[in-house]
């Protein structure tokens, strides 16, 4: 189907010449009352009318130009009495015609009323819904006709609705939103139901759209009196009412070169008593459907800025006054807002898509598990609008069973934070892996900002945990301290040096040595926990620090918090306006190894080494009662410490660790990682890493600054 470009997007207007000032006005001539009206003021102002952006309202002064335009001057000898009118208006019935609400459901503030019948009414039972404004058309047959100035009231009160109408609509930041404002905009105010249909799937920005062209019923509201009284109210669908459709085709191919693709084309609304609307209306809406008779039913194409993307119908009950030729220029200004809103939302949804998967793959996926210590995250956005950031956290695995604790945060809430902050926190990763000092990992990062741009600022907390020694070592470039809690219940802000953020320059860091008692948990934590407008960042600590207490008091003296439930807890002291930055939160609870799983010792580079190392190992496995490893681990410490001693010129040191697994390091000061490699038959080595590989669960080397470390690790 091809597409044509909408032809009022952006016109203003003409402006009348000289001419056409002075010239006199011609007279209407009097009508008999019945006579259909004549399409004038509906073309003259469909021509007035331009595409407004969502939001804004514009469009209407248009149709109120183009509506005043029509209106004849009082001296232009218009007669008074039955048949005496402006062309093209609805006329008023002897018994008093059915008003309608311009913002009644719909007020002119753009917010929700309630839904009322109003009184009066035509002998045919017509009415009107809503608490006043924008008039129902005029039913037909009626004893006289609306004067100039009724007219102009109609005009006014049919503007001040499409205003309420379009900021309501206006309001939905996603799809759903938008297409639920036109819904409610419209039911009952202007009509009694509404199906929206939209392309599936919605093309997004300048993406080509897919084939076939199929529309979707994404919504559908209608209006009915419920059996208790005369009240209206919104509900399903009714198999007894009738303007039950039902169901409507919930999916619709639109053919190329067919009726439905013909009335979209043409941008404008239909009446669905055209013959284009009667013969599109069975394409959209399935066979054997119907749609009330005369002026109720009005099919609306929604048009966004490069494509057509859907179709509203807007109907009325037959005991209603049908809609005015008016009413199409009310539809196809709704039909527009609605359009741009949606193509505004899917490009928002994309965006947010798009941030969400930076942000999501700038964080750990899965926190590792190291031995020694437990660890939970959390990580919230500042804003449904804002959902990238700075922040960001990391757990890395170390050599010896350590684990080093990063979290840091990088200012703004653009892609640019975000992007800084990967690259700061694979920068830290890969210092990480040179087991660099604290104190030395925070001076390559500040380097490193530095050589990312001018005004790269971070700040960020390293800390080191080693469940043998049970300490932490910590070091801080600007960052909020972290807070202990103990597993009596006690929770204190560790003193930490502040130091500068990262990205100054030329300042040195320094690093801290604490106990880190087994059961205790740290907190590290981002600004946007502590801090906002409502508070300073120390109140909001100091009231971290007792929100822990009283977390911990919950579960008694013996017994730490869960980690997941003190997360969640520490994110609830979250009031409504506390929420201005993006918050991360490392949680990490020290569980230790005790001295009593551990076995350390120091080999002399000899020849006589690795016979030493298999009679200590198998000394070690028999008073953990693990006799049973004894030959797999007396073969695999006997390759590793050959390799070791044969480059080593200082000590050799062997550890073994009995944890959930049985776990073997083996360093020495060769900075030269040994690597895995097929020895060919004739080779008499080779072989000692190709059986660690086969019999070992877990195996790796580790470059640390004095040299490296080889571990392997066996089920137990």
């Amino acid at each position: 189907m091809t597409e044509q470009p909408t032809s009022h997007e952006g016109r203003q207007p003409r402006a009348a010449g000289p001419q056409e000032r002075t010239r006199p006005r011609p007279q209407t001539p009097p009508r008999a009352v019945g006579v259909p009206a004549q399409p004038s003021v509906a073309s003259a102002a469909g021509e007035a009318i331009a595409e407004p952006a969502a939001g804004e309202g514009a469009g209407t002064p248009a149709v109120a130009r183009a509506a005043a335009a029509s209106l004849p001057r009082p001296d232009a000898g218009t007669g008074s009495g039955a048949g005496a009118g402006p062309v093209g208006r609805g006329q008023r019935g002897g018994s008093g015609a059915a008003a309608g609400a311009a913002a009644g459901g719909v007020p002119a503030d753009g917010g929700g009323g309630g839904v009322s019948v109003a009184g009066g009414g035509t002998p045919g039972g017509a009415r009107a819904v809503g608490g006043g404004g924008m008039p129902d058309g005029g039913a037909d047959g009626g004893e006289g006709l609306l004067d100039p100035a009724g007219a102009a009231r109609r005009e006014a009160d049919r503007l001040r609705f499409v205003g309420a109408a379009t900021r309501r609509i206006a309001r939905g930041i996603d799809l759903d939103e938008i297409v639920l404002g036109l819904c409610r905009a419209t039911v009952p105010t202007f009509s009694d139901a509404i199906l929206v249909y939209l392309r599936d799937p919605l093309p997004v920005g300048d993406d080509r759209p897919v084939d076939p062209f199929v529309l979707r019923l994404r919504r559908t509201d209608r209006l009915r009196l419920t059996e208790d009284g005369g009240e209206l109210s919104l509900t399903a669908a009714d198999p007894d009412d009738e303007l039950d459709l039902g169901p409507a085709s919930e999916l619709c191919e639109v053919r190329t070169g067919g009726a439905l693709a013909e009335v979209l084309r043409g941008v404008r609304p239909v009446f669905g008593d055209s013959a284009a609307a009667r013969a599109a209306f069975p394409e959209l809406l399935g066979d054997n459907r119907c749609v009330p008779t005369g002026h109720r039913a009005i099919l609306a194409p929604l048009r966004g800025r490069r494509r057509v993307i859907g179709a509203a119908v807007f109907l009325r009950r037959p005991d209603r006054s049908p809609f005015e030729p008016g009413d199409l220029l009310v539809a196809a200004q709704l039909a527009t807002h609605t359009a741009l809103g949606i193509d505004k939302a899917v490009l928002y949804g994309r965006e947010a898509y798009i941030a969400d998967e930076l942000q999501r793959t700038m964080l750990p996926e899965n926190l590792p598990q190291p031995t020694g210590v437990r660890l939970a995250s959390r990580y919230l956005p500042a804003a449904e609008t804002a959902r990238v950031g700075g922040d960001w956290y990391d757990a890395i695995p170390l050599p010896g069973s350590r684990v080093a604790l990063v979290v840091g945060d990088v200012m703004g809430h653009s892609m640019t934070s975000a992007a800084i902050m990967g690259q700061l926190r694979t920068t830290a990763q890969t210092l990480a892996g040179l087991d660099l000092p604290p104190q030395e990992v925070l001076h390559h990062l500040d380097e490193q900002a530095q050589r990312l741009g001018e005004n790269r600022m971070a700040t960020c907390l390293y800390a080191v945990y080693d469940p043998v020694a049970h300490r932490i070592t910590i070091a801080n470039a600007g960052h909020p301290p972290p807070v202990l809690l103990h597993l009596g219940g006690r929770a204190e802000v560790l003193r930490v040096p502040p130091g500068a953020p990262i990205g100054v320059g030329g300042v040195d860091f320094e690093a801290v040595e604490l106990d880190a008692p087994a059961g205790a948990t740290l907190l590290l934590y981002t600004d946007g926990l502590v801090e906002s407008r409502m508070r300073d960042v120390w109140a909001g600590i100091e009231q971290l620090r007792e929100r822990l207490a009283a977390t911990a008091q919950l579960t008694g003296p013996d017994h730490s918090p869960p980690l997941e439930a003190l997360c969640d807890d520490v994110l609830d002291m979250l009031g409504p306006g506390d929420r201005d930055d993006d918050i991360a939160l490392l949680a990490a609870r020290f569980d230790g190894i005790a001295p009593s799983d551990v076995a350390y010792w120091f080999l002399e580079p000899e020849d006589a080494a690795p016979g030493r190392a298999r009679r200590l190992a198998r000394r070690a496995l028999a008073r953990w009662d693990l006799e049973e490893l004894s030959d797999q681990v007396e073969l695999l410490v006997s390759e590793v410490v050959t390799n070791a001693v044969r480059y080593a010129e200082r000590p050799v040191t062997l550890r073994l660790l009995r944890t959930d697994v049985l776990r073997c390091e083996v360093g020495d000061d060769s900075p030269q990682l040994p690597r895995q490699r097929r020895a060919r038959d004739t080779d008499e080595g080779g072989r000692g890493l190709f059986l660690v590989n086969r019999l070992a669960r877990r195996w790796g080397a580790t470059r640390l600054s004095t040299g490296k470390v080889v571990w392997f690790e066996l089920s137990t």
